[in-house]
């Protein structure tokens, strides 16, 4: 189904701002309305919805867009509980309190994890699923790494009122920024990640940054992005639907009509 024919099956929603509460916490959601088929934005691991806005201002009103603030990140409340599975439980009430069926899920960085994460578990809730330069499996953290985490974190504190306004840093203490940091690198473990790729049975495009960057080194990276390789070979419903220049601090900024490319390449494989 293209977005002009969900445009015209889907219910119409209005346009609505607010929070939306889940457990001890609540999250600040901004839903565009319209009848277009939903596009569910998921951040990196300390960024906002901000970050959406050239994808979204590309799209256009065919599609009707969902954007929010994961906990402690940009407007939304502190939480005792920033796991990954509190993520994955934020989308679902994101999901249910703006009654949003089968989206287009799209994710940067850590929102990819959850993009995929989620689309595996609920293959009969999601139509398809945009990687923004995440979910990639690696297996570089062990012990040492962990604790070099650990005190990079401790040593960036200070800077972390600075940051925050740049989606780079969340109103967390720097013990919790660096578990957030070592759950998801071990998430994307081969033995951890792979069985997720093999039970994602939506469409799901890749849109893949080129280069390092903060906290990236060049030719890891690069390594990370072509361990995708036997997950495509394996798995047709996976793809790569470009490679751009961008490295991946800046990919949404400077690449956003990739990604918007590919939520339509997804939206056209949809029913």
């Amino acid at each position: 189904m293209t977005s002009n024919q969900s445009a015209a099956t889907s219910k119409r929603s209005a346009a609505w701002t607010g929070m939306v509460p889940i457990e001890d916490t609540a999250l600040a959601v901004t839903d565009t309305g319209g009848a277009g088929r939903p596009v569910v934005y998921l951040n990196g691991s300390y960024a906002d919805q901000s970050h959406w806005r050239h994808a979204i201002a590309e799209l256009g009103g065919d599609y009707r867009h969902i954007t929010y603030d994961e906990r402690a990140r940009g407007r939304s409340e502190r939480s005792t509980d920033y796991s990954f599975e509190a993520c994955l439980r934020d989308l679902d009430a994101v999901l249910t309190a703006r009654g949003v069926d089968r989206p287009i899920l799209v994710g940067w960085s850590y929102g990819a994890m959850l993009a995929v994460h989620w689309a595996a578990r609920n293959p009969e809730r999601a139509l398809g699923v945009v990687s923004v330069d995440g979910a990639m499996a690696h297996e570089w953290l062990d012990d040492a790494g962990r604790e070099q985490v650990r005190k990079l974190f401790r040593r960036l504190s200070p800077l972390f009122p600075l940051a925050r306004p740049l989606g780079m840093a969340a109103r967390m203490s720097a013990a919790q920024h660096a578990e957030i940091n070592i759950e998801i690198n071990e998430l994307c473990a081969p033995a951890a990640l792979n069985p997720v790729f093999d039970r994602l049975t939506v469409p799901t495009r890749y849109v893949l940054a080129t280069g390092g960057n903060l906290g990236g080194d060049p030719v890891l990276m690069e390594r990370i992005r072509a361990g995708l390789d036997p997950v495509l070979a394996r798995n047709p419903n996976i793809r790569v639907s470009a490679k751009v220049p961008s490295n991946h601090s800046k990919i949404l900024r400077k690449d956003f009509r990739a990604v918007a490319a590919a939520v339509r390449e997804v939206d056209s494989h949809g029913e």
